[in-house]
């Protein structure tokens, strides 16, 4: 099979769906995998450390979008997506169906099997592609040399602690205890 890791267009979205010891599980049951060019950049994975797990660097999305049997990304297809969509794509991200009328649409138009992460479902009932960002929220230690925002390393030093509700999908809401490093706009 032929996975394929496009770079996310979603405005603010720095996260890559599939990391380089992830890209060497893959190549290990001899799978090939496409990363678009600077794909895991934002979440500070350089294509160095892809082409180390075994990865092909691809130039362009419309690249991996045609060659790939399955593809991997963090958030639901974007409208510049759609065209790309095709039957018999694997699709496998949040989808947030829920959310968007449209995309729903347009999946069951292009005839695309779509695994959206937020719907796997373990025998107990629970969904664990949905744990680790629960486990995140509930047990964020605060290290002051690294700040992260959406998923992209912030530097500098104008930056300060708060505490702030963090809303999860289905309307969960928690408080962090100990916070979140946000950086200090100047105006």
């Amino acid at each position: 099979m032929i996975v394929g890791v496009p770079k996310e267009i979603k405005t603010e979205e720095n996260r890559v769906a599939v990391t380089p010891t992830g890209v060497a599980a893959f190549v290990s049951r001899n799978h090939k995998v496409l990363i678009e060019k600077n794909a895991g950049a934002g979440s500070g994975f350089a294509d160095r450390a892809y082409l180390g797990g075994g990865a092909t660097i691809v130039d362009t999305a419309t690249e991996i979008w045609q060659q790939a049997d399955l593809i991997m990304k963090v958030k639901e297809p974007q409208p510049s997506e759609f065209p790309l969509l095709r039957p018999a794509l694997i699709l496998f991200t949040y989808l947030h169906l829920a959310a968007s009328e449209t995309v729903t649409r347009v999946l069951l138009e292009k005839r695309v099997t779509a695994i959206g992460y937020e719907t796997i479902q373990l025998d107990d009932g629970s969904l664990p592609l949905l744990t680790p960002i629960q486990s995140s929220l509930q047990t964020l230690a605060v290290d002051p040399r690294m700040r992260l925002s959406l998923g992209r390393l912030v530097t500098g030093s104008d930056a300060r602690i708060v505490t702030t509700p963090i809303t999860l999908e289905y309307g969960i809401t928690r408080r962090l205890s100990v916070g979140v490093v946000v950086p200090v706009v100047q105006t």
